[in-house]
């Protein structure tokens, strides 16, 4: 009797390897990757001179915001909701306590500032509180400063801000500049 072997079948798996090189590079080159875009912050420049760069700023002049761990936000001692932020800002920075702002609206109460140049926003945080809402309070205030300035460039340049040049901006951004103090409190 004979016997018959039997052999195991195989497939040719030579070109396996290209096919699935090509695959790869189909994928790579078809998908797209999306690019993280980040916060729209400029970073202050380098003060060379330190002693120039240190100024005393009166207590009438600087607006507190602090975030605690509990998500509560306190503008002056005072908890305030997310949506009442902008309008804080926006009367504390064009307050015109001063008397010497002539483009200014405000209702020149003590609790404000004296003019929008010597306006300082202090934002101080917790380790604890949650991104979402430290970038919330940032977004409320650069409104804030967005509607002081759009306001400005429609009364003096009679304008919209897309509209106007990089000269008139600069002066836009001297009449309401964007001072932003941003801390985070450490816990013991």
């Amino acid at each position: 009797m004979k016997s018959f072997r039997r052999h195991s079948a195989t497939v040719n798996a030579g070109s396996m390897a290209d096919i699935a090189f090509l695959l790869l590079i189909f994928f790579l080159v078809t998908t797209t990757i999306s690019a993280d875009k980040g916060l729209l912050r400029q970073l202050p420049s380098d003060c060379p001179n330190i002693e120039k760069c240190l100024k005393d700023i009166n207590e009438r002049n600087l607006l507190r915001i602090v975030l605690n761990h509990n998500q509560e936000i306190y503008i002056e001692d005072n908890v305030v909701k997310l949506e009442e932020v902008k309008a804080i800002v926006k009367g504390f920075v064009d307050n015109n306590g001063a008397s010497e702002c002539d483009y200014c609206d405000g209702e020149k109460l003590s609790t404000g500032s004296d003019h929008p140049r010597e306006a300082v926003i202090s934002l101080s945080h917790d380790a604890l509180t949650k991104y979402e809402l430290f970038i919330s309070i940032q977004d409320e205030i650069t409104k804030a400063y967005y509607d002081l300035r759009a306001r400005y460039i429609e009364a003096k340049f009679n304008k919209t801000p897309s509209q106007i040049t990089d000269e008139e901006l600069i002066t836009v951004k001297k009449a309401y500049p964007f001072i932003v103090s941003e801390v985070m409190v450490k816990r013991n």
